[in-house]
C-alpha cells in the first residue's frame, strides 16, 4: 500500500489531488508530493528494517497526519466536500488496519520475549531469532561467519570461539556473577554462502544449538541473515539466575549482536559508543557501575577543578 501511494503520489501528483478532491494551490502542490515520498521512506522501512513494528506505528502516524490535512481541507473546501469527505473515510479505514497491525505485531514481540524468559526461569529451551540485512554479497557474510573465531567481534557474550577441526569448535561465554561457561561444538549442517547450522557437544554447561542462514536479498546486493539460537536452560536459581542475565528482552541482545555484525561488515568496525562492542573484553575496558553519591576525594577533586 504504501508503495503504490508512494508511487501514484510522486508520479502523478495532479491526478492524485483531481481524484481526491484537493484544490491547485500552491501548498496542495508542495504537500502531495511530500506524502508520497513519505510513503516510500515507509516502504523501504517495512521491506529491510529488522522492527517491522516500529515502522508500521510510522504509518499510524502518517494516517493521523494525513486526516488532519483532509479534515482542514473539508472545513474550507465547496463543491468537492463530498469527495474530500470520501477519501478521509478511506483514509479512516486504512488507519484503523494499520493501527490493528501495528498493535499485534507489539504484543507478538512482548509475548516471544515473556515466553523466552518464562522458559528459562523454569527450566528447559529458550528460542532466540533475529534476522538484518547487510549490504554484502551472501559469499561474503559467509565466508565472515564461517570464521568461528570472528563471532566474539560482534556477539557480546563470547569470549572466544576456537576452531579445533574442520567441523568442530571449543566455545567460552561469559555468565551470570563473573562466571564463564564452555563447550565444544561441531556443525551438523552447511551449505557454503547459504547456511550454517551447529550444536554443542560432550558434556556443555549450556547445551546450545543454533543456525545462521544466509539469503539473497531483493535489491540483488545485499543479504538477509537469519539467526536461530537455542538454549535449554537449567531450572531452580540457575535458571532464574540465568534468565535475569539474559534480560527481560533476550531477543533484543541478538538483535543488537546483528547490528554489530552489520557495522563490522559494512563499515570495519563497531560504533564505539555501544555499551559492549567487543564483548567482555569491552566491559573490562569500560567498566560500568549504578549511579552512587560522589567520594570525598571526588567532591574534592571537583571543587578545585
Amino acid at each position: 500500500m504504501s508503495l503504490g501511494l508512494g508511487v501514484a503520489q510522486l508520479a502523478a501528483p495532479e491526478t492524485v489531488r483531481r481524484i481526491s478532491g484537493v484544490d491547485d494551490s500552491a501548498t496542495s502542490r508542495a504537500v502531495v508530493p511530500l506524502v508520497g515520498a513519505r510513503e516510500l521512506v515507509h516502504t523501504a522501512g517495512l521491506l529491510t528494517s529488522r522492527r517491522k513494528g516500529v515502522w508500521v506505528w510510522t504509518r499510524v502516524v502518517g494516517d493521523a497526519m494525513d486526516l488532519t490535512s483532509l479534515g482542514m481541507a473539508i472545513a474550507h473546501r465547496g463543491g468537492r466536500r463530498r469527495r474530500l469527505v470520501g477519501v478521509a473515510g478511506a483514509v479512516g479505514g486504512i488507519t484503523v488496519v494499520d493501527l490493528l497491525t501495528a498493535v499485534q505485531a507489539t504484543r507478538a514481540k512482548k509475548t516471544r520475549s515473556a515466553a523466552a524468559v518464562r522458559g528459562a526461569r523454569k527450566g528447559g529451551p529458550m528460542e532466540l531469532t533475529a534476522t538484518t540485512t547487510v549490504r554484502k554479497s551472501p559469499q561474503e557474510v559467509y565466508a565472515f561467519w564461517r570464521d568461528l573465531g570472528r563471532l566474539p567481534m560482534f556477539m557480546a557474550h563470547l569470549e572466544e570461539v576456537r576452531s579445533t577441526g574442520d567441523r568442530t569448535s571449543h566455545w567460552s561465554a561469559s555468565a551470570p556473577f563473573g562466571k564463564s561457561v564452555e563447550w565444544d561444538a561441531e556443525i551438523v549442517d552447511e551449505v557454503a554462502g547459504e547456511k550454517i547450522a551447529w550444536r554443542s557437544i560432550g558434556n556443555a554447561d549450556v547445551p546450545n544449538a543454533g543456525s545462521v542462514r544466509f539469503v539473497p536479498a531483493p535489491d540483488g546486493v545485499s543479504t538477509e541473515v537469519q539467526v536461530v539460537l537455542t538454549y535449554e536452560i537449567p531450572g531452580g536459581a540457575v535458571g532464574k539466575a540465568v534468565a535475569k542475565y539474559f534480560g527481560e528482552e533476550p531477543h533484543q541482545q541478538l538483535d543488537d549482536d546483528l547490528r554489530r555484525l552489520k557495522q563490522v561488515l559494512e563499515t570495519g568496525e563497531v560504533v564505539r559508543s555501544d555499551g559492549a562492542p567487543w564483548g567482555k573484553r569491552a566491559r573490562k575496558e569500560f567498566p560500568q557501575r549504578p549511579a552512587q553519591p560522589l567520594s570525598d576525594s571526588e567532591l574534592a577533586k571537583g571543587a578545585q577543578a
